[in-house]
């Protein structure tokens, strides 16, 4: 993703988002794929043993922005509580994908 000639619109962020709340077992990981598809970010999204949900997502900055609000709901199922967002400089691989518990 990235561009030789970007502004400040289509400037690129990275964010690390753990999600506090119901955040397991009610298809959060993969409603998060599938939406961070839909916005064409990069990055991975695991549960981990604390019943959080940890995300980095890389991208254009307003999409970036756009899946926040997105996460902040999350899937019909989901009771979401609080995020925490922190900015990230991991080496982030093409695509987004789903990655084992922690």
């Amino acid at each position: 993703m990235s561009n030789n000639q970007q502004n400040p619109q289509t400037e690129n962020k990275a964010v690390r988002v753990v999600v506090h709340g119901k955040v397991q077992g009610v298809w959060y990981r993969a409603w998060t794929v599938e939406n961070a598809g839909e916005l064409n970010l990069d990055g991975w999204v695991r549960n981990r043993h604390d019943s959080t949900v940890e995300a980095v997502l890389f991208g254009p900055s307003g999409n970036v922005d756009q899946m926040l609000k997105r996460m902040q709901d999350g899937p019909p199922l989901a009771r979401v509580e609080r995020l925490v967002v922190t900015e990230d400089a991991e080496d982030i691989q093409t695509g987004f994908h789903q990655r084992s518990t922690v």
